[in-house]
């Protein structure tokens, strides 16, 4: 049976922190593959901020897209589309209540690391901080990407990205995680990588440290 044309449309955004109306500011959490927005919202904890608003949005069967981030991009569709447009709906919530993208970071892990870093390409723009947890951009190995031209305004604009990944890791190869450092900077981020040896497939307390530096 074929996929409905947008499988994440009818999954919610579950929350945490301070009531968004009121925040200093919002973080979009994107969990991984198997997991769920309520497992992500742990971060909030981990980072300390009950100031800001926690928007974590569900993948449809916990799952944002089914096959490995570095398929043929036609493969993960249409669930890639559909999951980049539900960061975009995320986001649009946050506008809403007065945090435009300014005010904003993103934060992934794993599955949601390589969304949150492709909507960031995608749609570049000023974000209060970007983080990529074990993840890099989406597409085979040479797939195009848009940069602007020498000279041209760059639309990240200084925009702080943090790329944490292990060394080696089971899922994310580390020369994506530099390719996407790579096309980030290129874009105007202010990046900073750490390849962690040994680390494996989670999260340790140096990239949370990191990962606090760049919230709103």
């Amino acid at each position: 049976m074929a996929a409905p044309a947008d499988p994440h449309a009818a999954q919610p955004v579950a929350r945490a922190g301070a009531p968004l109306e009121r925040a200093a500011g919002a973080v979009v959490l994107l969990h991984g593959r198997g997991a769920t927005a309520e497992s992500i919202l742990a971060l909030a904890g981990e980072l300390d901020r009950p100031d800001l608003a926690y928007l974590a949005p569900q993948a449809a069967g916990s799952t944002w897209y089914p096959y490995s981030f570095l398929a043929p991009l036609a493969a993960n569709e249409p669930w890639l589309s559909s999951a980049l447009a539900a960061v975009g709906r995320a986001l649009a919530l946050a506008a809403a209540a007065g945090h435009g993208a300014g005010r904003v970071a993103l934060v992934g892990f794993s599955q949601g690391a390589c969304l949150a870093l492709e909507h960031v390409a995608r749609a570049p723009r000023r974000y209060a901080g970007v983080a990529g947890l074990s993840g890099g951009l989406i597409g085979p190995d040479g797939a195009p990407r848009p940069l602007p031209p020498a000279g041209a305004e760059r639309p990240l604009a200084g925009t702080p990205v943090f790329l944490g990944c292990g060394v080696p890791d089971p899922h994310i190869p580390a020369a994506r995680v530099e390719e996407t450092a790579g096309v980030l900077e290129a874009l105007g981020g202010a990046v900073t990588m750490r390849l962690y040896p040994g680390l494996g497939h989670t999260v340790n307390a140096d990239e949370l440290a990191h990962v606090r530096r760049l919230l709103p």
